[in-house]
C-alpha cells in the first residue's frame, strides 16, 4: 500500500523545517515496506558517489586546476603506501612518509613556522577538490591578518591522520593544520574534515588533536571553518597546548525549529 501521507505538499510546518535541516533521509515515505523508487535510486547514487570518491587517485592539476596549483605553490609528496589497496588495507603507511617525500618536504619547505597547512587525500579525493579551493586562500588571509609566519602548503597522496605527528616531527610548526578528505557516507561525498596539533610529534594521539569536521555545502561552510580553525589556532598558540584540554564552541543556529 502507498504511504500518501507524507507527500510533499500535505507536510506540516515542523515537518518542512525538519526536512531542510539535515540531509538525512527521514519522513521520506514507503511504498508498503519499502523505500519509493526515487529514495531508492538516491540511495544507490550515493552509495555510488561514495565510492568512488574512496577509490579515486589524487591529481592536482586535473581536480584541483592547474592555475590553483600554481597560485599557492603545491606540490605532491606521497606516504609509505605505494598504491590505493595497500593504503586502504594499512592503514598505518598511510601515517609515514616516504623516504622521498621527508627529503623533498625538507627541500621545499622551511620548518618553524607559526602554521603549516597539509592536504590529504584521505577517504575522500572528492571532498578535496570541492572543499579546498574555497578553503586555502580564507586560512591563508587570516593568518598573514593574524602576523603569523605560514610555511609552504603541501598536498599528501594516500594519507592518514596521523601523519600530523610526522609533519611535526620534519617542519616543527607551532600549530599544523591537516585537510583531509573524510569517510564519506550517504548523505556526502564531499565532506572535508580540519584536524590540528600544537607542535605534534611522535606518540601523539587523537586525544593531542583538535578537530573540525563536516566541512561541505550542508554542513559547516568552508568561510566558517575558516573562522574557527584560525581563532583555535590563536587559543593552541596562546596556552601552548590542544587536544582535550581545549574546546571550541561551535556557532548557534541562525534559528530554531
Amino acid at each position: 500500500m502507498t504511504d500518501d501521507s507524507l507527500l510533499p505538499g500535505d507536510w506540516s510546518g515542523i515537518v518542512r523545517k525538519i526536512r531542510a535541516r539535515t540531509p538525512a533521509r527521514v519522513l521520506v515515505g514507503r511504498v508498503g515496506a519499502a523505500y519509493r523508487t526515487a529514495t531508492q535510486m538516491d540511495l544507490r547514487q550515493a552509495h555510488a558517489a561514495a565510492r568512488d570518491a574512496v577509490r579515486a587517485e589524487l591529481d592536482l592539476e586535473k581536480q584541483l586546476g592547474t592555475a590553483f596549483v600554481k597560485q599557492w605553490g603545491l606540490f605532491e609528496v606521497c606516504t609509505e603506501a605505494n598504491s590505493k589497496d595497500e593504503y586502504l588495507l594499512q592503514p598505518n603507511l598511510g601515517r609515514t612518509f616516504s623516504e622521498p617525500a621527508r627529503s623533498e618536504l625538507l627541500r621545499r619547505c622551511t620548518p618553524g613556522n607559526d602554521l603549516q597547512i597539509a592536504v590529504g587525500d584521505g577517504l575522500s579525493v572528492t571532498a578535496v577538490f570541492a572543499q579546498v579551493p574555497k578553503l586555502l586562500p580564507v586560512l591563508y588571509d587570516g593568518a598573514k591578518s593574524h602576523g603569523w609566519t605560514l610555511g609552504q602548503s603541501f598536498v599528501i597522496r594516500h594519507c592518514r591522520v596521523g601523519i600530523l605527528n610526522e609533519i611535526g616531527e620534519l617542519l616543527s610548526p607551532a600549530v599544523a593544520v591537516l585537510l583531509i578528505g573524510e569517510r564519506p557516507g550517504l548523505a556526502t561525498a564531499e565532506s572535508l574534515s580540519a584536524y590540528m596539533a600544537y607542535r605534534p610529534q611522535r606518540g601523539h594521539r587523537d586525544a593531542d588533536r583538535n578537530l573540525i569536521s563536516n566541512i561541505h555545502a550542508r554542513g559547516v561552510s568552508p568561510a566558517d571553518a575558516a573562522v574557527r580553525i584560525l581563532d583555535l589556532a590563536a587559543q593552541m598558540m596562546n596556552v601552548k597546548s590542544s587536544g582535550t584540554q581545549l574546546r571550541a564552541e561551535p556557532p548557534a543556529l541562525a534559528d530554531s525549529l
